[in-house]
């Protein structure tokens, strides 16, 4: 099958066309290949591929410059959604869209399943979240995918790294470490989601989907794995969200639920804890 992988250089990118590859003859699109916010741009580079499926991770997702920079945020987590449905939908193709756990507020303090009400918080969240709407009603045979707290052997650029890849370069330049232990949320490795992307995609199963690891944990428990598994030496302490300046709202408790995974029977995810050690000792 013909697919095409939309940000393929990025931190998700990466691993789905890594895994996808194995089974599927797949094009990477890049920045310089589509222009999501134009809809003539969109229409040119997959009438030229020609796939069954594009698998979407593009994404305006630097939360605090989300909160400056709104239209742009909106232009591409949203009008670039619509854009890409709306051709699927001409061309017969099949639209797979990640979006995020942040269109929660975090009030509700259980994992969040698919039927939950989302109420997101920031410019982000409300920009993600119209692209979840744009995903499903431009187009009618669209998976929607929420994540939840992704890192990748790609560190992301335009954040400049991820949750790993920040810890270990503070452990190497400060004197002390500092982590929150009061967000809760459940880190998941782009590779288990390529994996299970794999795995949805050969249904014809259209809709909402969670696909992150199993369990919850805090961003200080999650780094103390971290600290013991590649045993770093720098001082690690707990702390409190409330002892960092808020730039942006956000969730404190975001865990999903992979609910419609299991009613599909086909939720591989791994336990956090799990896949966090395989991972760092890849």
């Amino acid at each position: 099958m013909k697919l095409a992988v939309i940000g393929a250089n990025g931190q998700l990118g990466t691993d789905l066309l890594e895994v996808l590859s194995k089974e599927h003859d797949v094009t990477g699109l890049n920045h310089a290949d589509i222009e999501i916010t134009e809809i003539d741009s969109v229409k040119k580079a997959l009438s030229a591929i020609k796939p069954a499926i594009v698998l979407n991770t593009a994404a305006y997702h630097i939360v605090p410059e989300a909160e400056k920079f709104a239209a742009k945020a909106f232009q591409i987590n949203g009008i670039g959604v619509m854009n890409l449905a709306k051709v699927c939908q001409d061309l017969d193709i099949r639209l797979v869209h990640y979006s995020t756990d942040y269109v929660f507020d975090g009030k509700k303090q259980k994992p969040y399943n698919e039927d939950d009400r989302p109420n997101p918080l920031s410019v982000y969240a409300n920009t993600k979240l119209s692209g979840e709407f744009f995903a499903s009603n431009y187009c009618d045979q669209s998976y929607v995918i929420r994540v939840s707290g992704i890192y990748g052997k790609i560190p992301c650029r335009a954040k400049g790294g991820n949750f790993i890849t920040t810890m270990i370069k503070l452990a190497n330049e400060k004197p002390e470490v500092r982590v929150v232990n009061d967000e809760i949320l459940t880190p998941t490795p782009t590779w288990h989601i390529a994996k299970n992307t794999a795995s949805l995609i050969k249904t014809d199963a259209f809709g909402l989907y969670h696909m992150s690891c199993e369990g919850e944990v805090s961003w200080y428990e999650f780094a103390k794995v971290i600290w013991e598994t590649l045993q770093l030496k720098t001082p690690l302490y707990a702390a409190s969200v409330n002892d960092f300046p808020l730039v942006v709202k956000r969730p404190f408790y975001s865990v999903l639920e992979n609910r419609n995974l299991n009613k599909l029977g086909i939720n591989e995810m791994p336990e956090w804890k799990e896949a966090l050690i395989q991972f760092l000792k890849s």
